[in-house]
């Protein structure tokens, strides 16, 4: 059976480009939200394996989004994407809990290798 993930980003490009990335892999992209708030909103619906969450996003932010999923779900696992890619902004990411953070454009390989990681 697949890991199912939940992409979260505002650019529908992004999911479509996510979607085509894991096909004939062990994952599939079970649900899209387009912000943060539809992403706390459906989870517990989704109930996803693991989420990719852009960070830049309008409305509650990708690590405002994460902080909220990781609270109220312990489980969840979250692959932050950006594409900034600061000490700050990595420190931030990291201590929030996320499990992993991806920089654009993304490959095959490094999606599915954060995928698997987070899992892990």
């Amino acid at each position: 059976m697949k890991k199912r993930v939940m992409v979260v980003d505002d650019s529908q490009v992004m999911m479509l480009q996510i979607r085509k990335l894991l096909e004939g892999s062990e994952f599939e992209v079970a649900a899209y939200c387009e912000n943060g708030e539809e992403a706390i909103a459906r989870y517990e619906e989704v109930q996803p394996d693991v989420v990719t969450m852009d960070i830049i996003m309008p409305g509650i932010d990708g690590l405002e989004a994460a902080q909220v999923l990781m609270y109220e779900h312990e489980e969840a696992r979250i692959v932050m994407i950006s594409s900034l890619g600061d000490e700050e902004m990595l420190q931030e990411v990291y201590g929030i809990g996320a499990q992993g953070v991806l920089f654009k454009p993304i490959t095959r390989e490094a999606l599915l290798g954060a995928l698997k990681r987070a899992l892990s």
